[in-house]
């Protein structure tokens, strides 16, 4: 349990240092437009923090780290995350520092985030698909 909420912490700690970057990159570049900068922050809180807090819960009932996806959801999971966020970051770069770039390279960007998300919900489609299991298996094994 306690990798987890050092893994939510970190998530935490990155999310607060975008939000602040988003804030100050922002109010620095006199930009007040909608930006994927801002959009950073909450997906490290909740795809990252929220989700590594509610496993160390599930771990704790459940015991997910006995489960053999459970390595794999912890690399995949996070690789998804960090590889979407960082490309979130990029485009909200691109978008305040209004550089305009090639449709290859903007649809690069948006491709690779995009991936990013996928990897990230294959990670989670592993881990809840598992702890289903695992609490059919304890809810069949009361009755």
């Amino acid at each position: 349990m306690k990798r987890h909420v050092v893994i939510a912490f970190v998530y935490a700690v990155a999310a607060m240092a975008c939000g602040v970057f988003y804030r100050e990159f922002t109010k620095f570049s006199d930009f007040t437009g909608v930006t994927a900068l801002g959009k950073v922050h909450t997906h490290l809180f909740m795809l990252g923090m929220v989700v590594f807090l509610l496993v160390a819960l599930f771990d704790a009932k459940l015991s997910l780290r006995q489960s053999k996806l459970y390595k794999p959801f912890v690399i995949v999971y996070n690789i998804g995350v960090p590889l979407a966020s960082v490309m979130m970051l990029v485009r909200g770069v691109l978008q305040v520092a209004g550089v305009t770039v090639s449709a290859g390279a903007d649809g690069a960007v948006a491709g690779i985030s995009g991936v990013g998300h996928v990897v990230t919900a294959a990670g989670n489609s592993v881990v809840l698909r598992d702890a289903a299991g695992r609490a059919e298996g304890e809810k069949g094994g009361a009755v």
